[in-house]
């Protein structure tokens, strides 16, 4: 990772669903407190779907192993410096302490 210090401040976001009277619509808003985490930008591809080309890039941020951060999922998003990312993989990662995994995804083309 990029020094292994908890240096860049995340905030996850959760999906809720409301009617809107015609169907269920999904709402994105924080869950709970910002948090540190160590951010390493590992690169982008350009994506090429339904005729348009698109640019994602994919980063992966360590935060710390507690109760709030294992409850989280692909299902959630996170943002960090303004940017929202997709979750696609969480693991767990044993160093000096324990310590998760998150990568993610966002599009830098929007």
């Amino acid at each position: 990772m990029a020094g292994g210090r908890l240096n860049d401040r995340v905030q996850f976001r959760r999906a809720t669903l409301s009617d809107d009277g015609l169907a269920q619509v999904e709402h994105w808003g924080d869950h709970g407190a910002p948090i540190w985490a160590d951010r390493e930008d590992l690169g982008g591809q350009e994506v090429w779907a339904a005729g348009q080309v698109g640019a994602r890039a994919t980063t992966r941020f360590l935060v710390e192993a507690v109760p709030f951060t294992r409850d989280l999922s692909p299902r959630d998003r996170l943002v960090c410096d303004g940017q929202s990312f997709d979750i696609t993989l969480i693991r767990a990662v044993i160093l000096r302490r324990r310590l998760l995994e998150i990568t993610a995804v966002a599009r830098t083309d929007t």
